[in-house]
């Protein structure tokens, strides 16, 4: 099968799919190795720069997705003006933020770094499908454990979480106050859940 060929194939199946195609089901298909699928798209995304395409390939974990390019946005949304759009509040923020830097994290603790309630904040990532249930703690209760989805990482611009920006280094004085001690280089997006969170400390 010549490489045109293959590439023709992986974009007629992530084009119908219209979600993330995870590199297995690329692989069962054409009978290849991750390797391979992995070097086909990098050559594909090339392409797609190359002529200033309105598609964009993204990775997202172990997956694969076409999407149309972002610099385009302002031409597409006015065709979906009309669907629900996410009103994300600064508490909603923070326990989004809490989420992604702690993956199974339950609400109790949640709750315990932002020192309020998580009910509702919860219950708006859910509804979001920003986050969702990632299984049940070992403990009494078995509380539910909670984790950011790939459509968080799609909307963040980031394929994996190790991707995320990493948070600052701090340290107490004798006030017990935050001191930053050693901010790193990589730029990091206003929070306001920096300092609730190093209070777990």
């Amino acid at each position: 099968m010549e490489l045109s060929k293959e590439q023709s194939i992986i974009e007629a199946m992530l084009f119908a799919a219209g979600r993330e195609v995870k590199v297995k089901e690329l692989m069962n298909v054409l009978e290849l190795g991750a390797e391979d699928i992995d070097k086909i798209i990098l050559n594909m995304k090339t392409e797609y720069e190359a002529r200033n395409s309105g598609m964009e390939i993204i990775k997202v974990d172990d997956s694969y997705q076409l999407c149309t390019r972002k610099d385009y946005y302002e031409y597409i949304y006015p065709l979906f003006d009309n669907r629900a759009k996410p009103n994300i509040s600064n508490a909603a923020l923070e326990t989004l933020s809490i989420i992604a830097y702690n993956p199974n994290v339950t609400r109790a603790e949640i709750e315990a770094i932002r020192g309020v309630n998580a009910d509702g904040t919860v219950y708006k990532l859910l509804e979001f499908d920003l986050i969702e249930e990632s299984g049940k703690l070992d403990a009494p209760g078995r509380p539910t454990m909670y984790k950011v989805t790939s459509k968080f990482m799609k909307m963040f611009g980031i394929s994996s979480l190790d991707e995320l920006p990493e948070l600052p280094r701090y340290k107490l004085d004798e006030n017990e106050q935050i001191v930053i001690d050693d901010v790193m280089e990589a730029p990091m997006p206003e929070r306001e859940d920096e300092d609730i969170e190093n209070k777990e400390e």
